[in-house]
């Protein structure tokens, strides 16, 4: 498990990554986990936070709704008593356990969502969970917690949010993906000219790193390059 730690002494462990980044926060004695993988990977994620010693978790983010992030939510909400934040335009589909696959944004990923797109809805529906904690644009978690606030960044889905750690690290969902080499532009998106504001928004923070739920980190200049290129 990697662990990076801000200027201001903030830790992010890398609970879980590959098929889906699972990330934990460390800030005084606040615990807090972002997203939840994918439904195979709810033994490993408890598992791995047992192994770390940690037995309750002050609040679980969930970035969006869809089954890669949230599918372990109420698991982890039963395990280790977590409040569940999720945006107010997901809440519903956090619930149901049933998010809608986004749009496709180049060939291939077009064409799979149009031909297979009500088959996979099908497939990918969770076990709901109830959210505790639904915001609008961002959220302050306490008055103890200020170096970190949740922010609204639509544009893969109408309610994915980021995590922004100390005005320095971000914990971007899908809103970027880390897959493709020099590329952050992520295969699917409900809405291009939304995501691309989003970037902006994240730019605007004074983030100097920013870790997608899919792939390897990207830096400040990758995303600012990349915003430029699309746009």
């Amino acid at each position: 498990m990697k662990k990076l730690t801000s200027s201001k002494g903030t830790d992010i462990i890398s609970i879980a990554g590959g098929r889906s980044n699972v990330f934990l926060i460390n800030s005084g004695d606040k615990k807090i986990l972002v997203d939840t993988g994918p439904r195979f990977m709810q033994k490993t994620v408890i598992r791995r936070l047992m192994k770390l010693g940690i037995r309750s978790i002050d609040y679980l983010i969930l970035t969006h709704t869809h089954f890669d992030h949230a599918a372990n939510a109420r698991a982890i909400k039963n395990c280790f008593n977590a409040r569940v934040i999720v945006h107010a335009s997901e809440e519903g589909f956090l619930k149901s356990g049933d998010s809608p696959v986004p749009a496709g944004t180049n060939l291939f990923t077009g064409w799979l969502t149009r031909t297979s797109g009500k088959l996979a809805n099908r497939l990918v529906k969770y076990q709901g969970c109830d959210a505790d904690i639904t915001f609008d644009q961002q959220l302050y978690l306490s008055e103890d917690l200020e170096n970190i606030q949740v922010i609204h960044t639509p544009g893969h889905s109408a309610g994915s949010s980021s995590v922004i750690i100390d005005n320095e690290i971000a914990l971007a969902g899908d809103t970027l993906f880390g897959t493709y080499p020099g590329s952050c532009f992520p295969p699917f998106a409900d809405d291009r000219e939304l995501l691309f504001t989003s970037w902006e928004l994240l730019l605007e923070t004074g983030c100097r790193v920013f870790f997608p739920s899919h792939g390897s980190v990207r830096t400040r200049e990758q995303v600012s390059r990349e915003l430029k290129k699309r746009k």
